[in-house]
């Protein structure tokens, strides 16, 4: 790769070299970026035990038992390995592990290994003596019952009450709980796995995936495309399968597919429209399984088949954008892959811009103009928080996260300001050009780690073509580098919250009663900006006014659940009090619990019910959850 110049204003941000970089994540020749003229520094990887510039996993093999009374799974990884350079030693990540041996070879002849000291979120790196002439090594392991990928799940916390259900969640870091691996973003292998389950449930995985339940629950994988190991995935429970059309299909318990599949009916539409702007999707299938309420986030992108929290489950399509958010990450993180944690934006930024790119050719732009609007509003309460607590290094695109846990970094950041960054530079150069660049950026990049130096690079050569004065006008620096939000960012004209904040406004002024307002055809955005906009707290007389017009306490929706919420903590409605704590122990979504037991930690009137509500519901969220309000509200 020849050496590129960058305008003055991208050169000022960071040197670049003309070597190829050493500590670059090394992958299988088939995905193997191009050498490039970004520092070696920035390539490594600080969350990772591993030697992966010396021998590099380019295939793994799984052979597991998923035993639910152990609340363990046990068996072998098997690893195919390739040597970059001469060593007698490979280092595995692990955390919480039980090790019990590791061979080499065909013959399986042992290997000496070792443990190393604990790391509360690296867990411990694995040692093995590695002969110079072995490249396929097993390792025979057990997890632990506290491993934190994990989450066991008793028959009453599913939707059928019958049966248990593990799932697994692996980013950022915590496949390592679950297999020994180079766990590491920027390292891609592939994969095959043969799992065991209990009789009459059904296993499935990142990966080529059954539509009927095994009648010897034993279930075979396969993954073809190279992964980093945050993407691999495993779920057992009492599961159907319903097709929704020749490569997308839903998964969910029994009692809950119907449901699923009309929330989901739109999904092959959304793969058609992200294919006619970026490319092709390159997974094969496209499915969708929804899980038991605990699963702490929106979504998680296993390729092959998303997870998906069972809260987009609202009975009228209006919270699929998530869907569309989790299909995106099928082109920007899945097939082009931040190289650390400390580059994250890149696969959330853009991903959150390819999601309203499709939301957009779905539902049209005024309808995704309110999402730019509400997560600007998300953002800035971000940063708010971040500058109060002193970290406004964390509001860079580009981030720091060596010595810290990479959950960190998984903020509105990485997310909101990344995508609004690419739309600044949509609305800078026009759509036409941008969509290019984007569609480019995919194909090039294809089964590739790229860091963000790499992207400075790829945007000069793809976009801006050396033109210092559009480089300045993108204030490029600022947005990489530099704190908050630059002034040059694209404002959303959400023109249909005019008529929302009116009626807020008649409400609040007392010019209107709720149930003289003008809500016809209100879509969630418009119901989220009206609670937003009515200020806290309310009085009980105008609590339940709008109970009574709108059913707040009884939606199934469950972002404006949280709003409402939020009011009833703020005003001590009562009659909404039985509705939260009902919430808060069937609901394990972060997204939801965060501002909820934040808003009654810091009433001093509530905290007492905030932490009965946690010990009661703490059992039932998955650890990510029970970390974070262990400290917010106490166990």
């Amino acid at each position: 790769m020849k050496k590129l110049v960058l305008p003055l204003s991208i050169l000022a941000v960071t040197s670049f070299t003309a070597c190829q970089n050493n500590n670059k994540p090394a992958t299988p020749s088939t995905t193997q970026a191009a050498p490039s003229t970004v520092p070696d520094s920035v390539w490594k990887d600080h969350h990772t035990w591993s030697n992966y510039d010396q021998v590099v996993t380019q295939h793994l093999d799984l052979d597991l038992n998923v035993d639910f009374a152990r609340k363990t799974i046990a068996g072998k990884a098997v690893l195919h390995l390739k040597k970059l350079k001469p060593t007698d030693s490979l280092v595995l990540d692990t955390r919480d592990l039980k090790i019990v041996k590791v061979t080499a070879g065909t013959d399986e002849h042992p290997l000496t290994w070792k443990l190393g000291s604990k790391n509360n979120y690296m867990g411990t790196a694995l040692h093995i003596q590695l002969p110079e002439a072995d490249t396929l090594v097993q390792v025979y392991y057990e997890t632990t019952p506290g491993a934190v990928a994990l989450q066991w799940l008793s028959p009453q916390q599913t939707a059928g009450k019958k049966h248990p259900f593990l799932y697994t969640q692996s980013e950022a870091i915590m496949a390592r709980s679950w297999v020994p691996c180079q766990d590491g973003p920027g390292i891609r292998f592939t994969y095959n796995a043969k799992v065991t389950v209990p009789k009459g449930l059904m296993a499935l995985m990142s990966a080529e995936n059954p539509q009927q339940v095994s009648a010897d629950g034993v279930y075979q994988f396969k993954m073809d495309q190279p992964i980093p190991a945050y993407l691999l995935a495993l779920a057992v429970g009492d599961l159907s399968f319903k097709s929704l059309d020749n490569r997308t299909g839903v998964y969910a318990d029994p009692v809950m597919i119907d449901k699923a599949a009309y929330e989901l009916a739109e999904t092959g539409k959304m793969v058609n429209e992200a294919e006619k702007l970026y490319g092709p999707y390159r997974w094969g299938r496209y499915d969708v399984l929804v899980l038991p309420p605990a699963f702490p986030l929106g979504g998680m992108e296993n390729p092959k088949l998303t997870f998906a929290t069972p809260t987009i489950i609202a009975g009228d399509r209006s919270l699929t954008n998530l869907i569309a958010h989790e299909l995106a990450h099928n082109w920007s993180g899945n097939l082009v892959t931040n190289a650390t944690w400390n580059d994250f934006w890149l696969n959330e930024g853009f991903t959150v811009y390819f999601e309203r790119r499709i939301s957009e050719a779905m539902f049209g732009a005024d309808f995704v103009e309110m999402m730019w609007e509400l997560s600007l509003q998300d953002l800035n309460k971000t940063i708010e928080g971040m500058k109060a607590e002193g970290h406004m290094a964390d509001t860079h695109l580009k981030l720091d996260l060596k010595g810290r846990d990479p959950d960190e970094g998984l903020t509105d950041i990485a997310y909101e300001k990344g995508a609004l960054f690419l739309r600044t530079i949509e609305v800078a150069v026009g759509r036409e050009k941008f969509d290019a660049f984007v569609k480019a950026w995919f194909t090039e990049n294809a089964f590739k780690p790229m860091v963000t130096e790499q992207f400075l690079v790829f945007l000069n050569d793809n976009l801006l073509h050396d033109d210092a004065q559009l480089a300045e006008k993108l204030k490029i620096k600022e947005w990489i580098y530099g704190e908050g939000i630059p002034d040059n960012y694209v404002k959303p004209n959400a023109t249909r919250f005019a008529e929302v904040d009116k009626q807020a406004e008649a409400f609040m002024t007392r010019a209107s009663r709720a149930d003289q307002l003008k809500t016809t055809n209100w879509s969630t955005y418009e119901w989220l900006q009206f609670l937003r906009k009515l200020k806290k707290p309310l009085t009980i007389t105008q609590m339940s006014g709008l109970d009574a017009a709108f059913k707040f306490t009884a939606t199934g929706n469950s972002e404006i659940a949280m709003e409402w919420y939020l009011h009833v903590i703020a005003a001590h409605y009562t009659p909404g009090y039985t509705p939260l704590s009902h919430f808060l122990e069937t609901v394990g979504r972060r997204k939801f619990l965060e501002p909820l037991y934040s808003a009654m930690v810091n009433d001093p009137q509530l905290k007492p019910m905030a932490k009965s509500i946690y010990a009661k519901a703490r059992a039932g969220y998955h650890p990510l959850a029970q970390g974070t309000f262990d400290e917010l509200v106490g166990k």
